[in-house]
């Protein structure tokens, strides 16, 4: 990788990243659930008290972010995409519903993902990227991408760092992402719909992520940190998530982006060969449905 350019020379890039969900994954499990109040409120959180200590924090310590908005959300909260851009930020597409594509026809795909850009288009917010609902991306969800233009996805885990995706439609970068940078698996619980079972100590997580980070600045690697409103936004986890930024702010030789200005250094990176989505025909005599 010596010689890449899509890191600027930087030994790890840091993408900051929030997926805005508030209450469309609870009600993508049933709508039954928009009458539990708990639940509500917890997710409301996010984009209420979460969002704009976030904002907060961002702006204290001069570092760029990405949030991934379903459709549904910036519709039912008309200013909050708008806010987002106006702090410097970069607002992504993460569906209209936050069902995932894997639970979908390709009908159905279409109408939810062209539904998203539509209140994206009417709010006026540009959109260069996305990310799939639960990260479960399929064939039609990458062809969606390519047929409407998107320089980049982040739902896949073929690598590290950026690299290029060539479908039908066209190339376009994808950012992948990981479990292990993921405040889902360490923090999420709810017991209806039961979500999660233990909630790891903050400073376990520091610990975690800053390994990670150690690790990838030797291997020159893509720190893409996934991260929800309604639970990294809590003080305790928020603190830890400074701590986390202000460490790698000190190391001298990391660099922050928002995910579209990574992936315009990725796609101009002529090491980056496209690469096609994996390609996996089982036989169903072995793999039976």
């Amino acid at each position: 990788m010596t010689d890449s350019t899509w890191h600027g020379g930087a030994a790890a890039v840091v993408t900051l990243t929030f997926d805005v969900d508030a209450e469309t994954p609870i009600l993508a499990a049933g709508r039954r659930y928009a009458d539990h109040l708990m639940t509500m409120s917890h997710q409301a959180y996010g984009p209420d008290v979460g969002v704009p200590r976030i904002l907060e924090l961002l702006a204290e310590l001069g570092v760029p972010a990405t949030f991934f908005v379903p459709g549904w959300v910036a519709e039912h909260r008309p200013g909050l995409a708008a806010t987002i851009v106006e702090r410097g930020h970069e607002v992504a597409h993460h569906s209209y519903s936050h069902r995932a594509p894997t639970s979908l026809g390709a009908a159905e795909e279409r109408a939810d993902f062209e539904r998203a850009l539509a209140v994206f288009d009417a709010q006026g917010i540009e959109i260069r990227g996305h990310r799939a609902a639960l990260w479960e991306a399929t064939r039609v969800t990458l062809d969606l991408i390519a047929e409407h233009g998107l320089a980049y996805d982040s739902s896949l885990m073929g690598d590290d760092r950026p690299y290029r995706l060539e479908v039908d439609g066209g190339t376009f970068v994808e950012l992948p992402v990981h479990w292990s940078l993921d405040d889902w698996e360490q923090y999420a619980y709810l017991p209806s719909p039961q979500i999660g079972s233990v909630i790891e100590s903050p400073r376990k997580v520091l610990e975690m992520w800053r390994a990670e980070l150690d690790a990838m600045r030797q291997y020159r690697c893509l720190f893409n940190l996934c991260m929800h409103p309604f639970l990294t936004g809590r003080p305790s986890r928020l603190v830890a998530l400074r701590e986390l930024i202000e460490y790698a702010q000190s190391c001298g030789d990391v660099a922050f982006a928002r995910c579209r200005d990574l992936a315009e250094s990725a796609a101009a990176d002529p090491t980056l060969l496209p690469r096609i989505p994996p390609t996996v025909t089982p036989d169903p005599g072995t793999y039976p449905d």
